[in-house]
């Protein structure tokens, strides 16, 4: 059975009302537009997100359950501690952003494909150019062996995707987030939809009108935008 979906108009603040969303693909909302920085801005303010793979149309999704991190619930456990002292990593904001999105976007063992195509690195290193999207970095000595990349939108960080080239840098990239968040604002993370990997270190899955409600809550709690300034950052251990 075919599915019809919503084109996108040329109003970049114009997504259907998030009830049409698709139960199967989950959250499936709306097809077409392009990825303006006033019409990704909006989305994430929507609770809308582009997703999609390179042989896909644009495609936009608002999924019925979000994968949220409460503050505070990012911790290092004895182990990751115990890592990071014998690893010696060092950290940073905003050092290399655009490196970040590529590592991303190179292929993984579990995927034939990415969906971090050439436009969608251009759309998000332009939303980081306008000070809208902020990356973590995980160095060894002059290496990039980790990181994350999303937008700060209100009091929310919106997480868009995270590597490793070596085990756990991923995950201390997120604690890392988050203890840099709670220096500003409570040090919500919004990571979009559950997967194991989520689960495992604690993520809280809530209902699609929970999550426009923290949205909505979050909306007028700007961070500094010093926050983002390119520097080096501390791990907390």
């Amino acid at each position: 059975m075919p599915i019809y979906l919503p084109e996108l108009r040329e109003d970049p603040a114009w997504f259907p009302p998030l009830s049409q969303a698709l139960s199967e693909p989950d959250g499936l909302l709306a097809i077409g537009g392009d990825l303006s920085l006033p019409r990704l801005i909006h989305a994430y303010r929507s609770a809308v997100f582009p997703w999609f793979g390179e042989e896909d149309p644009l495609l936009w999704w608002s999924p019925s359950t979000r994968a949220v991190f409460e503050p505070g619930k990012l911790q290092l456990n004895r182990s990751l501690r115990k890592y990071q002292k014998q690893q010696q990593y060092r950290f940073s904001c905003n050092q290399a952003f655009a490196e970040v999105v590529r590592q991303c976007a190179a292929p993984r063992h579990s995927q034939s494909g990415t969906w971090i195509v050439p436009q969608m690195q251009q759309a998000y290193l332009a939303l980081h150019q306008a000070g809208v999207a902020h990356s973590i970095e995980v160095w060894r000595d002059n290496m990039l062996v980790g990181g994350l990349y999303g937008l700060s939108i209100g009091g929310l960080f919106c997480g868009e995707s995270m590597f490793n080239r070596e085990a756990n840098t991923a995950k201390l990239a997120l604690v890392l987030l988050q203890q840099h968040l709670q220096s500003y604002s409570e040090g919500w993370i919004d990571c979009q939809m559950p997967n194991p990997f989520l689960l495992q270190l604690g993520v809280k899955p809530l209902p699609r009108a929970a999550y426009l409600a923290l949205l909505h809550q979050l909306k007028n709690d700007a961070i500094p935008i010093h926050c983002w300034s390119a520097q080096s950052l501390e791990l907390e251990l």
